[in-house]
């Protein structure tokens, strides 16, 4: 196939998450282009950003966007009034040193990606002078990984309003000649104009350069601009030989992909959590999942079934061939699968990983997948034990794929126990989609085309994984390393392997098999830092004592050499003086993030402006509201990247930050305890599993308090909460309501709508919000009861306290048998239309919750 030119007309966009908005009238994106190279796989995406302050004063603005979760940050700069700011990267103990010195402060200086299930969020902001410019730009790589038969490029855009000058430029250029591509996602539609001439066969261009009007025109949009992603498939040339390999620089990356191999017939078991907690959603669609694959087995396949609670139910003893009959009755007994009792893994995999050993086939491959949702509960109970069970009864015989239902599943003990036999771990997120993903996963795996795959390279050397157990069709194979002296006249690649019952080699080379110079020399050496990195953090999870250290080390000395953000590294986002740095982690997958714990909550801002007389000086009260004092400029900013202005005398000024009040109510009448908190946070309001409920919130940013955005889980269906409106979304249809009265129906219950307060009914559960306007702004607060006896976990559901009473102007207060000091204060109750103020008891909030600070997080709304 040619060069192909691809115009995306944007007429029927879809909406892929929703995001709340910027205040327009403050700044505007009047630049934003992503462009994206790949080069035999490996993307190196740039998103520039260029934004104005259209505000007569300083402003803060932020740069927010989506990156793919594999995908490793190499650069972020800003440019303002021609000074350019870079991110540094550092040694993560290094940075860290400055975050907890920040957090100590009240400020807001930890920048911590979230997890999501393709996409990984980067977020920073600046203060903007009045009608100055700002320029954000931010790169990140990746090596594309096959599946299914094709590479995806996923890029997402969203401005967060509509763009004069919007521009996604994608270049793919790839030495075996493209054979087919696809453009879809978010942000495609189905009428494309295909513009241009076959030139090459190596290369792909798409461009996608829609107007002002044409950003509009999707009909969940409307002044919002775009939201969605843009995804690009493609696969190229493959044929039966030694594969594709590329040399420059002295790195050499070899591409394995064979065709017109013969499947290999498989054993595979299945070993499935029906434990209590796997209720509901997440049994349906397992059931529904395991009669789709079951029926998409080969007859000369061979199955089992294991369901397991507190004890291990075996379908049959041993494996039985996949032909209609059996077939049948094993998709009759998945359809029975019910869920009851506690979860005992080790005895489940144990059993699984005994009867694939029992009944061995001459000629076929083995597996072993795991679907669970939780930690072992009962049986043997420590993960270490379990995970040196589990490898003793598979040695190195056959793989073991883990699939973690849900966010709550031990991820890292899962990842861990497949990584050391030879598999992988994939999160299934509890979604409307669930049996799509676990069918999708199990479509990976299903045709072994290769067993006991060894790649060997005669002059090579620092080469990265070699050995693979099995290769699957429609998968590939990537090795990395360097040519020993460089001498490319000494290097000889081959590739022996296992097929059926036959030792297969490659090492035959043709046209697609040759050593070419890299459209960018810096590629293939890039490509090769990448890569072992990946295996270097996969290795270093399955490593213990001095082995883990050195392998933790090296992924250090890579990761600073290439600026890789990872897990061990992070970046410090430098800003103009005066302003906070920020420190930018790679999250782990299923990571959270520190998040304040709290019971049901009001809110204050403490911040003085000198100049402002439309924003009174709160008075500040207890310990923390204090800031040092000493003689600052008005132009200063403070502890949070605010600027703030002295109040009083020169020689004695307040900084302050912005925060939020909470409090924690009592049972006897007794003042609240109330703490606070800082700005920007994603909150667990409330999460009741059985029922399938989650209500998160975010919180408000200076100068308004309360809450900007609600966000509202109810099984499939998601109500999203802002102070413009409400839109309710079942996946299929949205409805976007007013503040003004209206009565919607909504699943199990009702949403009842008026000017100022919105009522949910979900089965016996209440939530209320309640908007209040604060000198021209709307805020948010909820309210909640619940009938039930289910167990709820939140910052709604924490219940009200008991203390003993305490001494004015300041004294102790005893909870739970423990002593700690107070003092006086007061905060706005916004649970009452008219949000009088009353006074509580201040202090800090692992003292009025009992507990740690950051315990409750959500990674996204």
């Amino acid at each position: 196939m040619g060069k192909i030119v691809v115009q995306l007309a944007l007429l029927g966009l879809m909406l892929a998450v929703v995001y709340t908005l910027p205040n327009k009238e403050d700044w505007d994106i009047y630049k934003y282009h992503i462009n994206s190279t790949v080069t035999d796989g490996y993307a190196i995406t740039i998103i520039t950003s260029r934004v104005v302050n259209r505000r007569d004063q300083p402003t803060e603005i932020e740069f927010h966007v989506k990156i793919p979760k594999n995908a490793f940050i190499s650069q972020f700069k800003m440019s303002i009034e021609g000074q350019m700011y870079d991110g540094v990267v550092k040694a993560k103990e290094e940075a860290q040193q400055q975050y907890s010195e920040a957090m100590s402060r009240g400020q807001s200086a930890g920048l911590v990606s979230s997890v999501g299930r393709s996409l990984e969020e980067f977020t920073t902001s600046v203060t903007v002078a009045a009608h100055q410019k700002v320029t954000f730009e931010l790169t990140h790589e990746e090596l594309l990984k096959r599946r299914l038969g094709q590479y995806e490029l996923q890029i997402y855009a969203r401005p967060m309003q509509p763009v004069n000058d919007f521009k996604i430029d994608v270049s793919i250029y790839e030495q075996p000649d493209i054979v087919f591509s696809e453009v879809k996602g978010g942000l495609n539609n189905p009428i494309l104009a295909t513009i241009g001439a076959a030139e090459s066969q190596n290369q792909l261009d798409v461009h996608f350069h829609p107007t002002v009007e044409q950003q509009t025109l999707c009909g969940a949009c409307g002044d919002d601009g775009l939201n969605g992603d843009l995804v690009i498939v493609y696969d190229v040339f493959r044929d039966e030989t030694l594969g594709h390999l590329k040399e420059s620089d002295g790195f050499f990356v070899h591409h394995f992909a064979p065709t017109g191999l013969a499947r290999i017939s498989k054993n595979v078991i299945f070993v499935i959590d029906q434990s209590g907690s796997m209720q509901g959603r997440k049994m349906r669609q397992t059931r529904a999942a395991l009669v789709h694959i079951l029926a998409d087995l080969a007859m000369d396949d061979y199955f089992g079934l294991i369901t397991f609670n507190h004890a291990v139910h075996p379908w049959k003893r041993e494996l039985v061939q996949a032909n209609e009959h059996n077939v049948g009755i094993a998709k009759e007994f998945a359809r029975t699968i019910e869920d009851h009792g506690s979860t005992d893994i080790n005895s489940a995999l144990l059993d699984g990983a005994k009867m694939l050993n029992q009944n061995p086939r001459d000629g076929s491959a083995s597996i072993l997948i795991l679907l669970t949702d939780g930690d072992p509960t009962t049986g043997e109970r420590n993960p270490v034990i379990i995970q040196k069970n589990v490898m003793r009864a598979i040695n190195k015989k056959f793989p073991l794929y883990c699939l973690g239902f849900g966010h709550d599943v031990n991820f890292e003990f899962l990842e861990k126990m497949s990584l050391e036999n030879s598999g992988v771990a994939r999160r299934i997120y509890d979604d409307t989609d669930a049996d799509l993903q676990l069918k999708g996963f199990y479509a990976e795996v299903a045709t072994p085309l290769l067993t006991n795959v060894m790649l060997i390279y005669e002059g090579g050397a620092n080469l990265t994984q070699t050995n693979f157990s099995h290769y699957y069709n429609g998968s590939e194979i990537v090795v990395a390393g360097q040519i020993t002296d460089n001498n490319i006249e000494t290097f000889s690649p081959r590739v022996v392997a296992i097929s059926g019952n036959k030792h297969v080699e490659f090492s035959e080379t043709n046209s697609s098999t040759v050593m070419t110079a890299s459209l960018s020399e810096s590629n293939t050496r890039r490509l090769w830092a990448y890569l072992t990195v990946k295996q270097l953090l996969d290795k270093e999870l399955q490593l213990d004592g001095e082995e883990k250290e050195r392998a933790k080390q090296e992924v250090l000395e890579l990761s600073l050499k290439y600026r890789f953000v990872t897990p061990h590294t992070s970046m410090v986002v430098t800003k103009p003086p005066g302003e906070n740095a920020q420190v930018l982690h790679k999250p782990k997958e299923g990571e959270k993030h520190p998040l304040p714990r709290g019971g049901f909550f009001r809110s204050v801002v403490s911040s003085l402006h000198y100049d402002d007389p439309s924003f009174p000086a709160q008075r500040l009260h207890g310990t923390a509201n204090r800031r040092r004092q000493g003689t600052m400029h008005p132009s200063s900013r403070g502890p949070a990247g605010r600027r703030v202005h002295p109040q009083g005398s020169m020689d004695s000024v307040s900084i302050t930050t912005v925060l939020q009040r909470f409090v924690r109510k009592t049972v006897n009448g007794s003042l609240p305890l109330c703490y606070d908190l800082n700005e920007f946070m994603l909150l667990k309001l409330l999460h009741n599993p059985n029922r399938e409920l989650s209500i998160n919130g975010q919180l408000e940013s200076y100068p308004s308090v309360g809450f900007k955005r609600i966000v509202i889980h109810n099984q499939n269906q998601r109500i999203d909460i802002n102070q413009r409106h409400i839109r309710v979304n079942d996946g299929q249809n949205a409805t976007k309501i007013r503040w003004e009265p209206n009565i919607i129906d909504i699943q199990r219950g009702k949403l009842i709508q008026s000017h100022n307060k919105t009522t949910i009914m979900i089965e016996d559960s209440l939530l209320i919000i309640m908007r209040h306007e604060k000198k021209g702004k709307s805020l948010l607060w909820p309210i909640f009861s619940q009938v039930s006896n289910d167990p709820v976990e939140g910052l709604l559901a924490v219940k009200p306290l008991v203390y003993e009473s305490v001494s004015a102007p300041s004294g102790t207060v005893t909870v739970s048998g423990k002593t700690f000091t107070v003092s006086e204060g007061d905060i706005f109750d916004y649970s009452v239309t008219s949000a009088p103020r009353i006074k509580c008891w201040l202090t800090s909030a692992e003292n009025a919750l009992e507990g740690r600070l950051f315990d409750f997080l959500v990674s996204d709304l």
